[in-house]
């Protein structure tokens, strides 16, 4: 028990999304069973309400019948089967659209606190749950004894409620039963509908109680600690470090492209110092020089180290060699707003390397 509190004082931060859909698909969610109670007592007032004055026309003259003429209907086995599969079929019935509603008020009570979830894992078959240990620990957990305090308190509240709004009828009770079928049926619905009346306005309050207890607990349990939180992320978006080293062996990767790439470029176009810029043009395979090699201080000084051993030649031209770095990507055609200058320089090496006639001018 120490242990459970200590990591229960150590959940001091609210529960993601990520925890509370896991919760979700496993069937855990907030929900109280009072407002299933609430809704189901709602649809019996309605129908005491709406639908009684049907219901006791319909069952009146079964009733009557039964009473009238009891001496008429035989008792042995057969005569017994016959007479309550009649009962049973005429009381279904009539009270077959009142139970309809009531079933469907349980559906809408537990709807109405939230999404609908279906999961397996609360109909799958556990060992835990015929476990007789596990079952005592069940019985007297704290939220077993809290359960069984509500409904102690529940049941005592409504009793109280019932009885005091049967008291005053009592004696009327007495009187009814001695008259006729239809004025007895007429005063117990109207004692039904004020008692149901009293009992919804009571359960719908504790029903409220009880549904805000459940949001509390619920978000309580959920809990996590920093360390969850911690772990969460790194499953979610991977171990920052192990993203750190990954982002690292690509881009060393990716220079070591870069750099191999150096020595195929026909110019590189420089700060001089600070930028370096490696194209490469094919009028054959491309629509426009492209970007093979680009970096900054340290890196440029090694593109133009690189440049110089394998004879590339190397162009001074500050504006050009920012402008490029800034606007284009590796690997990628330099942009219209480039052609012109970009022209000039790859025509100027190309004249130097005698690969275009002195008396033609590039585009």
């Amino acid at each position: 028990m120490a242990g459970e509190d200590d990591d229960d004082s150590q959940k001091t931060e609210e529960p993601t999304q990520r925890k509370l859909d896991e919760a979700r698909k496993k069937g855990e969610v907030p929900r109280s069973a009072e407002m299933r109670h609430v809704a189901m007592l709602g649809a019996g007032l309605l129908v005491a309400t709406m639908f009684a004055a049907g219901i006791g026309r319909g069952l009146v003259p079964m009733f009557t019948n039964l009473l009238g003429r009891a001496d008429a209907y035989r008792l042995d086995q057969q005569g017994a089967q016959n007479l309550a599969f009649g009962v049973a079929q005429e009381t279904g019935l009539v009270l077959l659209g009142p139970l309809a509603l009531l079933v469907l008020a349980a559906i809408v009570g537990g709807v109405i606190q939230g999404r609908p979830t279906m999961s397996w894992e609360k109909i799958a078959p556990k060992w835990s749950k015929v476990d007789p240990l596990s079952g005592i620990k069940r019985l007297f957990s704290m939220n077993a004894i809290v359960e069984f305090m509500k409904t102690l308190a529940k049941c005592a509240i409504i009793g109280v409620v019932g009885v005091s709004v049967v008291w005053p009828y009592s004696r009327r009770l007495e009187t009814a039963l001695m008259g006729s079928i239809p004025d007895m049926l007429a005063l117990m619905v109207s004692l039904v509908v004020k008692l149901l009346l009293a009992v919804t306005i009571v359960v719908t309050i504790l029903a409220l109680a009880d549904f805000v207890y459940q949001r509390f607990a619920f978000t309580k349990r959920m809990r996590m600690t920093k360390q969850e939180i911690k772990d969460e992320y790194k499953q979610s978006e991977g171990d920052p470090y192990i993203k750190g080293r990954l982002r690292q062996i690509r881009m060393e990767r990716s220079r070591k492209r870069m750099m191999a790439a150096v020595p195929t470029a026909d110019v590189i176009v420089t700060n001089p110092t600070h930028f370096a810029v490696a194209l490469k043009y094919d009028q054959d395979s491309m629509g426009a020089p492209r970007v093979v090699a680009k970096g900054v201080d340290s890196l440029a000084l090694r593109i133009r180290e690189l440049a110089t051993e394998n004879d590339v030649p190397i162009v001074e031209n500050p504006p050009l060699a920012r402008s490029l770095y800034a606007a284009v990507d590796l690997d990628e055609e330099i942009q219209p707003e480039h052609y012109k200058a970009v022209a000039e320089v790859i025509s100027y090496v190309m004249k130097l390397r005698g690969r275009l006639p002195a008396s033609r001018k590039p585009h």
